[in-house]
Order: structure tokens, then C-alpha cells, then sequence
């Protein structure tokens, strides 16, 4: 009976701490509302011809090691993990504030002048902590649409979140590497299961998914979506020949 009473206890705090105590402090809340995805199957409507453009002017520069830099100034330290993906993470930049996905699954959002934090938000499956060798790290460019940023990382989320706040509005039970696309009809998101997903932004529906045979990184053209040799219809969904 004892073991099982310090079994428990064990367990209970395993539990508790995967859903309570993030790496970076401060308050969390579920970000999942749901398990399942919801796949509309139907058309984009009012599709965009092109994408919203990037800001690509942001002068920080993130370390793989989580920190980030305005030039040898140190404004932002996170904690250093040793599972992450090594690569060229770019932080965005909005006013005096810039946004970086680190390799803990979190987005960070800093005050540059004075390195304050405004806010962190998860942007992983509490699940994922539970493995040792867990990689949650968020390699896609964050990307900031109307009063919302949008991120996805290896953790299987990928969420909307209040620049205001840093709460989600809603996340996506799908695993994101490549850097995605928004236009003013829908976010088109490559997952890790080599799926193009085109994506309600007010509710996180998804409006189709279609494989792909290879992962490469979305670019968008007239109303097309190319990734690799293969070309998508933003509309359908449907690959062109």
C-alpha cells in the first residue's frame, strides 16, 4: 500500500506540473479547446491574391540558446535546452516590441527599450512535456495580422494569440517547421504530416487539407500555392497539373 501511495503522489505531480508549472514562470490556461481538428472540406471563399508581406526589417537576432540581441546588447535570456532544431530563427518586431518562439514552445513577447516581458504564451501539447527527450521548438517566423500573432511550433500546436494579451484564441493540434503563409482569406500551414492546410482565421476551422509528397517551404502567387515542384489551388484545395 505504500508503494502505491508514493506512486501516486509521484504521479500527481508529474501531472501537476505538466499542466501548471511552464519553464518560463508566469499564468497559463489550456490552450486546447478541442482534440479534434475540424475539417470543413469546402472552397476557400473571396480567395487573396496575394500574401501579406512579412516584415522582414526587424534589427534582433535570436541565439539558439534562447537569448536575443540588439547588436552585443543582451535584451532577453530564456532557458537553454539542449533538444532544440539548429537554424536561422528570426524574431518579428512590432513598435518596441519584438516576438521570438523558442525552444521551449513558448512565444516570448519582449519590451526592447527596457527587455521587460509582456507576456509568454505556450504553444505546445502538454503532452509533449512528458517525454525526456521531448522537442517542442518553435522554428517558423511568428507572423503578426491584425492584433493577433500567429505561430506554430513542434510541441503539435499551432495558435492564434492576442498581441494585447497573450492569450490563444484558438490552437491547432498540428505540428509546424516550415514557415507558413497569411492572406486576408485564410493561413495556409504546412504540418509535419506533409499536409497544406488552409485555415479559418476566426475559429481555427480548417477549410481543406491536402498531402503533399515533399516538405518545403509554401510560397504564394496569383490565387497558387507552390511547395516544390507541386502546385496548389488556394481555393480547392486541389493540386494542379
Amino acid at each position: 500500500m505504500r508503494k502505491i501511495a508514493i506512486l501516486t503522489v509521484i504521479c500527481a505531480a508529474i501531472c501537476a506540473c505538466d499542466k501548471h508549472d511552464p519553464i518560463l514562470p508566469g499564468e497559463r490556461s489550456d490552450i486546447f479547446a478541442s482534440d479534434s481538428l475540424k475539417v470543413l472540406n469546402t472552397n476557400v471563399p473571396n480567395v487573396s491574391e496575394s500574401a501579406v508581406q512579412v516584415d522582414s526589417e526587424c534589427q534582433y537576432t535570436q541565439k539558439n540558446d534562447n537569448t536575443i540581441w540588439d547588436g552585443d546588447r543582451k535584451i532577453f535570456s530564456g532557458f537553454a535546452t539542449s533538444n532544440y532544431v539548429v537554424g536561422d530563427k528570426k524574431p518579428i518586431c512590432n513598435g518596441n516590441f519584438v516576438y521570438a518562439g523558442l525552444s521551449t514552445g513558448e512565444l516570448v513577447k519582449v519590451n526592447a527599450k527596457n527587455r521587460q516581458i509582456a507576456w509568454i504564451a505556450d504553444v505546445f501539447r502538454p503532452t509533449n512535456m512528458m517525454g525526456g527527450a521531448s522537442v517542442i521548438d518553435i522554428i517558423a517566423t511568428p507572423q503578426i495580422y491584425k492584433n493577433y500573432v500567429y505561430v506554430g511550433g513542434l510541441g503539435n500546436a499551432f495558435c492564434k494569440i492576442s498581441d494585447s494579451t497573450g492569450n490563444s484564441a484558438w490552437c491547432l493540434d498540428i505540428g509546424v517547421e516550415k514557415n507558413f503563409i497569411i492572406t486576408d482569406a485564410a493561413i495556409y500551414v504546412l504540418d509535419t504530416d506533409n499536409n497544406l492546410n488552409a485555415i479559418r482565421m476566426r475559429d481555427g476551422a480548417i477549410f481543406w487539407r491536402t498531402p503533399v509528397e515533399k516538405a518545403h517551404t509554401p510560397k504564394y502567387k496569383d490565387k497558387v500555392i507552390k511547395i516544390g515542384h507541386e502546385k496548389i489551388d488556394a481555393e480547392t484545395g486541389k493540386i494542379l497539373k
